[in-house]
Formats: structure tokens, sequence, C-alpha cells
């Protein structure tokens, strides 16, 4: 298990390429819930996984480092593995489901990556294939203890600003920023409550911590969700982390989620994909317990003519 000293060993690494978002007070927020907001969409590629991605690439020993790196995204942690590969210097494979939106997949090319396109579902099997085809060491988008720590860091931020928070809402996907930011939060906010966000049409992580267990939902019911980004399952070993960290989950639905991109654009004037602004949703349909509270959001990384159509609703 990923624990505090891990996430400020990552904090270390990573200080001078991730960018320390501030908090932001939301102002127009109700007075009785007063909101900040942590904009990860101000990271270099417009997302908070350039930290779990950084910090997992700088713990590699070097030659293992210098054969490349593998991984398999359907959009941010693609993004991620690739700038971070670019500044290491090694050659990156990552492998994107092929309802990715273009924006994603443009911009990990931009980094210097090679793109391969595969089915849906398929992800995992053809990263496989690379590695053993490459010989590049895989770098997985959240089940693995050196991401999990590096996303931790956003929780030693919040911590650090705000100590009296009572209330930290997460997207939930994969579970490794919500498992990494609940560790930093409970080991130095022992009182703030923790919780993570799910979209309706893919709440796996929900359905698995009432009963205990991880639960598998085809590809199909997840692909559902206009939240691109919070289509993956948990792993078990981030799965193990929510089951410490987290305080409860909350879904929202679909025309909660768009709403909260709106309020972020015409209130916070902060560009968030719909799957960052899932802890807004939460936020606005008043789910938490009253309290000083922070919603992290994850991403900023929409295709404009979503965020038109999401803007005109």
């Amino acid at each position: 298990m990923v624990t505090i000293d891990d996430i400020k060993a990552a904090a270390d690494r990573i200080r001078d390429v991730a960018v320390r978002t501030p908090l932001l007070p939301a102002g127009w927020a109700d007075p009785d819930r007063p909101l900040w907001i942590k904009p990860e969409s101000l990271q270099a590629i417009g997302a908070f996984k350039v930290r779990g991605a950084f910090n997992a690439l700088a713990r590699l020993d070097e030659p293992v480092r210098a054969r490349g790196v593998v991984t398999y995204s359907s959009g941010n942690h693609a993004q991620a593995v690739a700038f971070a590969a670019a500044a290491f210097g090694v050659p990156a494979h990552v492998v994107m489901p092929e309802e990715t939106p273009d924006i994603k997949i443009e911009a990990t090319r931009g980094y210097g990556a090679e793109v391969v396109i595969c089915g849906p579902g398929q992800r995992e099997i053809v990263a496989a294939q690379v590695v053993k085809r490459t010989g590049g060491v895989l770098v997985p988008p959240f089940d693995h203890p050196d991401v999990i720590a590096g996303q931790g860091t956003i929780g030693l931020e919040i911590a650090h600003d705000l100590p009296d928070v009572e209330n930290v809402l997460v997207p939930v996907s994969g579970g490794g920023l919500a498992a990494g930011v609940g560790t930093a939060i409970k080991a130095l906010c022992p009182n703030a409550r923790v919780y993570g966000v799910e979209p309706e049409l893919a709440a796996d992580t929900v359905e698995g911590l009432r009963l205990g267990h991880r639960v598998d939902w085809s590809i199909e019911d997840r692909n559902r969700t206009i939240a691109d980004g919070l289509r993956s399952q948990p792993s078990d070993l981030t799965f193990a982390h929510l089951q410490q960290v987290l305080d409860g989950m909350i879904t929202v639905t679909e025309d909660e989620i768009r709403d909260a991109v709106r309020q972020l654009a015409y209130q916070a004037r902060l560009v968030a994909e719909p799957s960052g602004a899932t802890p807004l949703a939460a936020y606005l349909k008043q789910a938490t317990p009253p309290g000083r509270t922070v919603v992290v959001i994850s991403g900023g990384n929409i295709e404009p003519p979503m965020l038109r159509e999401i803007l005109a609703g």
C-alpha cells in the first residue's frame, strides 16, 4: 500500500515538472458550503496524469527506462507518458482505444509517442503485445504504486493550502487518483472526508464498494457516459486503497455532468472535460455534508465540438 512518505518522495521528484496548481476560491458557490477548485486542467498536458507518469518513469532504473516505455490509455495518461518519455529522451508506445477523442490522440502523437489504436476493451491485450515486440517497460495508467503516489501529490497540496478542509471530491475511474489523494488527505487532514465521484452510467466502483469486492461492468455499458476518462475500472491495488480512504461514493447523471462543465466555463472561467467536471456536479447536487469543500478538476482535454454543444445547451 502507498504511504504518505511515498507521496512526499514523489512530490520531490516531480517538483520541477508538474504545475503546483492553486486552490481557487469559488465566490459564486453556496456561501453555506464554501468551495475551492483544484484545477489540474492547468497542467502542461491538461490533466493530473503527468504527476503519476513522471514519478513512475523517474523511479525506473536508467537502463530499463532507456529501452522505452509502453502504456495504454483512453487519453490523459497517454499524453502524460508521452510527455514524460520525451522529457527523459526515451521512446514511448501508447495503445489507445478507437473511441478515444481525436484531441487526445493527436496530443499524444504531438509529444513524440507512437500511437497504436485498438478496439474497445482490447487495451491491455494489445499493450502486452507491444511490450513483447519493443522490449519496453509497461507504465500502467493506475495499477502501480508509483503512479498512485504521484497522483497523491495533489492531496499534499490541498492539505498544505487548506489544512481545515472538510470534504474532498475526486473523480474515480481506475482509482489511482482517488487512492493517492485519499491517502494523503487521511494522513494529513484526518478529520476530512474524501468522496469518489462516478457517472451513473459507469458506476462499477459504487457497486463494488457496496458489495465489498470489485465488479465488472461491460465496456459497452461504461462507454455510454460522456465522461470518457472515467470508463476504466479499479484494479485490485487501487480498489484496496479506495476501501481504506474513501468515506463514500457519489454518482452523477449525464445532465449534471454537462451542467458542471458549463458552470466551470461561465463561473470559474475554466475549461473542463466531462470527467474532470464530475466532482463539481456532485457538489452542486449537495451530495456531501456541509463544510469547506475542495473539488479536484482532473482535466480539461475536451473536443471543441463537444464543448460548443455543451455550452450551447
